[in-house]
C-alpha cells in the first residue's frame, strides 16, 4: 500500500496539502536524492541557517546557485578543458562529476549568500517573518449597562 488518501485531512486543516505532497512524494521515491556531494545543514543562529556542500575540485565558475519556486537549486558541472583527457589516474577517488541538489525552502526563508572556501560551498539562508504575520495584541473593548443605558467605555492606555 503506497498511496494515502489525505482527502478527510483537508475537510479538517488548511495549509497542510503541501505536507501531503511531501508525504506522497517520499513514498513514490521521488525525494530519494542521491548522496553525492556530502552536505551538512546547520542553525547558526535563531533564524538563521547554513547548508555546506563538499565540492572539492570544482571552482566558483563550475558552480549554480539559484532559488525558483520556492527552492534552492544547486548544481555544479566540471567544464571539459581537455586536460581529463590527457591524465592517466592510478586511483581516482576525488568524484568531479556533475551534480544537482535541490531542498525545499520553507515560507519566508531566504538565502543571504554563498561563499567558497577550502573545497566547501557555503549557502547562507535566514527567515525573515513579515511583520504582517507576526503575532500583535489586539485591544479588548467592554460595554457595561447602567440603569438599562448601554454605556461603551474604551481601555485606553496612558501615555
Amino acid at each position: 500500500m503506497r498511496n494515502f488518501d489525505f482527502t478527510p485531512l483537508y475537510r479538517s486543516t488548511v495549509g497542510f496539502d503541501h505536507f501531503a505532497d511531501l508525504i506522497d512524494r517520499a513514498f513514490s521515491g521521488d525525494m530519494g536524492q542521491n548522496s553525492y556531494p556530502p552536505y551538512n545543514i546547520e542553525k547558526t543562529a535563531e533564524d538563521a541557517y547554513r547548508i555546506s556542500i563538499a565540492v572539492a575540485g570544482f571552482t566558483e565558475d563550475d558552480l549554480t546557485v539559484e532559488v525558483r519556486d520556492n527552492q534552492l537549486l544547486i548544481s555544479a558541472h566540471k567544464a571539459d578543458d581537455g586536460e581529463e583527457e590527457k591524465k592517466t589516474y592510478l586511483h581516482r577517488g576525488i568524484a568531479q562529476r556533475s551534480f544537482e541538489k535541490r531542498f525545499q525552502l520553507a515560507d519566508h526563508v531566504i538565502v543571504t549568500g554563498a561563499t567558497i572556501e577550502n573545497g566547501m560551498l557555503y549557502v547562507d539562508l535566514v527567515r525573515e517573518i513579515p511583520e504582517s504575520l507576526k503575532p500583535r495584541r489586539i485591544e479588548i473593548k467592554s460595554t457595561k449597562t447602567i440603569e438599562g443605558k448601554s454605556e461603551k467605555k474604551a481601555v485606553s492606555k496612558a501615555a
